[in-house]
């Protein structure tokens, strides 16, 4: 167990740790034990498990929000119904494991608000880059953000996922 990994690596696998276990799966011995390396590997590249986890909760924002964010801003038309496509989809367990943890960690809270925010903002805008007014695109954001967050609690098949002709009717009924 003398191989070193990347940052990046460590931060992959706890992503993945925390969207299969949630946040109590992350610490140093469990994690550096499943990816089959030292703890001194992880200590390489954090200071310690709160450096870690901040790193962590930047790479999730990154991951889902940031990335997605930057594609629809390469986007000319048509970027509410790419975000549906790319974000109303099931197996979120990220997504909710992040929120359960933020139900006991301030920083992870902290960091929940501001991807709640910065989700809302890029949904307004998109609204009304398609002509919707202001005072209207607001309340149709935090609904659509509403549906976004509510969906990936939806456990039954059957009843979380929407085909894709759908999901574009719908971004269309939100921009008129």
């Amino acid at each position: 167990m003398s191989r070193r990994l990347s940052r990046a690596a460590w931060l992959r696998h706890g992503l993945l740790t925390l969207a299969g276990t949630g946040h109590s799966g992350l610490t140093v011995g469990a994690m550096a034990t499943g990816l089959g390396v030292s703890r001194g590997s992880f200590y390489w590249h954090f200071r310690d498990i709160a450096d870690f986890r901040t790193q962590l909760l930047a790479a999730w924002q990154d991951a889902t929000t940031d990335q997605v964010i930057r594609d629809l801003d390469t986007r000319t038309s048509g970027g509410l119904k790419l975000l549906l496509q790319r974000t109303m989809r099931p197996g979120r367990s990220l997504e909710r494991a992040v929120r359960a943890w933020a139900g006991e960690d301030p920083e992870a809270a902290a960091a929940i608000a501001g991807v709640d925010a910065r989700r809302l903002a890029r949904v307004q805008a998109l609204l009304t880059d398609a002509g919707v007014p202001t005072d209207r695109a607001a309340p149709r954001a935090a609904f659509l953000y509403w549906a976004y967050l509510g969906q990936s609690v939806v456990m039954d098949a059957r009843h979380n996922t929407i085909a894709a002709d759908a999901l574009d009717d719908i971004a269309e009924l939100f921009e008129r």
